[in-house]
């Protein structure tokens, strides 16, 4: 038997298999599913960038000198991962961001905090300073600082969520913070605010199932065209029109009269049962085991007939 040319001799001939150009593998981490479309990841940070302007707005206002804010990075971590995050102490503004059912925070190093505090006192703002929790004083002073940043989330966040955000608490001891459950998915903005010659980190840090129904509606209504809607509206209008016209059955009845399975056993043809139901009260009008009206009985000719007095609403504000 002579060999092929291709296939040393000797040797079984095998399929050649083909070369697959080398990529880099990204690693999946299962207790952290994406929920983040492109469409959302991009409307949140333009958010959060709006965000970082305003908050350089405020600070450079309220120090007197220039500072810059700039947004690093946007993650998607449990709230036990960004509390460690955050190290043993910091200032951490608990934020109620109603309609958002979970609180918000924004937290900053206790460095940058009292770097504020000296600055806005006169002093010149450079350390080091002690790691511990403000004075009253020193709490009175810094106050109005975060409060009108974290007003700023209002017009920041206006394109998804009209939010009503107010401060509520300060911690200083991240993990002791029971600011959400352990477990809960955040999203977290981080920045770097420039003050000077030094530099601090500051963070926010959002419910990410809370926000998510806002940020998705919004990508819908950015993605759907002037027709798309003029369309929608139409549709709606005839789906209105045509629930109009659906049949529904309704009864009108007594109300309810409870008896015990021995009374009910003892029933025989000619007994009378005593209804519960009072001489002068109306008649329940029912549809789909809901009242929604009250009437009398009557006849209208030959049939009978109820005339609807009052419904349920205005006899029960």
């Amino acid at each position: 038997m002579t060999a092929s040319p291709l296939t040393p001799s000797g040797a079984a001939a095998r399929p050649q298999r083909r070369r697959r150009g080398t990529g880099t593998v990204s690693p999946y981490d299962f207790r952290r599913p994406v929920t983040l479309s492109r469409e959302n990841s991009r409307l949140l940070q333009i958010t959060f960038e709006a965000f970082a302007r305003q908050a350089a707005s405020v600070v450079t206002t309220a120090l007197r000198s220039v500072c810059h804010c700039d947004l690093v990075s946007m993650d998607q971590v449990s709230y036990s991962e960004y509390a460690e995050s955050l190290g043993e102490s910091a200032f951490m503004a608990v934020v109620s961001a109603e309609p958002l059912k979970q609180p918000a925070v924004l937290a900053t190093p206790l460095a940058m905090t009292m770097t504020c505090i000296d600055t806005l006192l006169g002093g010149p703002g450079v350390g080091p300073y002690p790691e511990r929790p403000l004075t009253d004083l020193e709490s009175a002073v810094i106050a109005p600082l975060y409060e009108r940043m974290v007003a700023e989330l209002r017009p920041t966040m206006a394109s998804l969520v009209d939010l009503d955000p107010r401060i509520t608490a300060v911690e200083y001891s991240p993990q002791l913070a029971q600011v959400a459950s352990a477990s809960e998915m955040m999203v977290v903005a981080r920045y770097a605010l420039r003050m000077g010659e030094t530099q601090h980190p500051l963070s926010l840090c959002l419910s990410l199932s809370n926000l998510m129904p806002f940020v998705q509606a919004a990508a819908s209504a950015d993605d759907m065209s002037d027709a798309d809607r003029q369309a929608r509206v139409v549709a709606t209008g005839h789906l209105t029109s045509a629930l109009q016209d659906v049949p529904v059955d309704v009864a009108v009845r007594y109300r309810t009269t409870m008896a015990s399975p021995l009374e009910l056993a003892g029933l025989g043809v000619g007994d009378v049962v005593r209804l519960k139901h009072p001489t002068q009260a109306p008649l329940d009008v029912v549809a789909a085991d809901v009242v929604f009206a009250h009437a009398t009985a009557g006849s209208q000719g030959r049939s009978l007939a109820a005339l609807v007095v009052a419904s349920a609403h205005q006899e029960n504000p």
